[in-house]
């Protein structure tokens, strides 16, 4: 004979499912590894170590790139100066803002210090990005003014050109950066990116789209500039050949578009009567527009050289920096919008690595780098790397 169960059995049975059921969600949350660590502590492990490095190469690299341009003279020249400030910037910015990265991920995506800290490491973060944006910018235009109009670029471009030039940069960075310190809540902790930055928001709740928007319009002005140097490299590729044209002489003092040295000779010999021809006359303002020189082949070799090791940086920065672009205009026309965690994690930690990558292309991109970085190393390994095979194996 079966009895019904009691009220008692009953309610012990559905505590058993409930406590059954939170394990398993427990389980689930947490999922653990065969050593007993937890994938959170495993990510978190990763972002240390990957931030660690990225902080080491970009100290070391950009330190050491701005330490070859100041030492060397035959460096001190326009776009030289530009890339020791984008070095110099990313040095700074590795120093700065990243070391609260790596302690706020160690604590578990917290931020332990004040409201005001916070505030000022986001506007250096956010004045970092706007600068290596603005000055990729100006570099841009320099290239194409050094490759269309040489004449100008090698008049204009003198170093206190290339002073006011950073200073504009680095005052439009300023200018971008600071009016959100005066927003309240705009700076703030992003937990979901371990730093501290600009909360991109919905376009109706804040003015973040203004600044993307500039962001952006920079970043495709500068490649602008580049295609229009490409077409410009595209049209000129092949040049007219020289036409000679024979001098003109009528008693031995040759004249004329194909005239040479010779009819000074002829005419102070006293082949020739009469006025000084035309092609004397011209050698003293010869003499005065010496500096209105034409670009010459190595020199274009050397401004193409520059100008593909800007546009390689220029483009790192555009791979690296426009997912996590896109992730900001995603919450600033999406009412409401969830986006991935693996997706936002990936995009942050690509723009941390913007600033390590830029000395490593350099060196390797830059033959004039390499050269200066080869004659500032120690004599014991210069001497090692231009003995033969079999005595550096004697040495070692």
């Amino acid at each position: 004979m079966l009895f019904p169960p009691s009220l008692h059995s009953l309610v012990f049975a559905e505590k058993t499912k409930q406590n059954n059921n939170n394990n398993n969600n427990n389980k689930k949350i947490n999922p653990k590894t065969n050593g007993g660590v937890s994938a959170t502590d495993m990510s978190a492990y990763f972002k240390l170590v990957f931030l660690g490095l990225i902080i080491c190469v970009s100290l070391v690299g950009n330190l050491l790139v701005s330490m070859l341009v100041l030492r060397d003279r035959t460096l001190h020249k326009a776009p030289y100066f530009f890339l020791l400030d984008l070095c110099l910037a990313d040095a700074v910015r590795s120093a700065a803002c990243f070391p609260f990265v790596l302690v706020s991920v160690h604590n578990s995506s917290a931020w332990t210090y004040s409201a005001l800290s916070c505030k000022v490491v986001a506007f250096m973060a956010v004045l970092f990005c706007f600068h290596a944006a603005f000055m990729l910018f100006c570099v841009a235009v320099t290239r194409y003014l050094a490759i269309a109009h040489h004449r100008f670029y090698a008049k204009r471009m003198t170093i206190w050109t290339c002073a006011a030039i950073i200073c504009m940069v680095w005052t439009l960075a300023v200018a971008m950066a600071f009016p959100p310190v005066f927003d309240v809540g705009t700076y703030k902790f992003i937990r979901d990116e371990d730093q501290c930055i600009f909360e991109h928001r919905y376009l109706k709740t804040n003015d973040t789209l203004g600044f993307m928007l500039m962001l952006a319009v920079v970043v495709l002005a500068t490649h602008g500039f580049y295609a229009k140097l490409l077409l410009f490299e595209y049209r000129h590729r092949k040049m007219k050949p020289v036409q000679l044209v024979p001098a003109i002489s009528q008693n031995w003092t040759f004249h004329g578009p194909g005239a040479t040295g010779q009819a000074a000779a002829n005419w102070i010999a006293g082949f020739g009567r009469g006025p000084m021809p035309p092609t004397l006359l011209g050698i003293r303002q010869n003499l005065h527009n010496q500096h209105r020189r034409l670009l010459g082949m190595e020199e274009v070799r050397s401004e193409r050289r520059l100008g593909r090791m800007f546009y390689t940086i220029t483009l790192l920065f555009l791979v690296l920096w426009a997912p996590y672009i896109v992730a900001c205009f995603w919450r600033v026309f999406v009412k409401s919008c969830t986006i991935p965690q693996r997706y936002l994690s990936i995009t942050v930690w690509m723009s941390f690595a913007q600033a390590g990558v830029n000395p490593i292309f350099c060196l390797l991109l830059n033959e004039d780098l390499r050269k200066v970085l080869r004659a500032h190393l120690p004599t014991y390994w210069r001497t090692k790397q231009h003995l033969p095979q079999d005595e550096a194996y004697c040495i070692m």
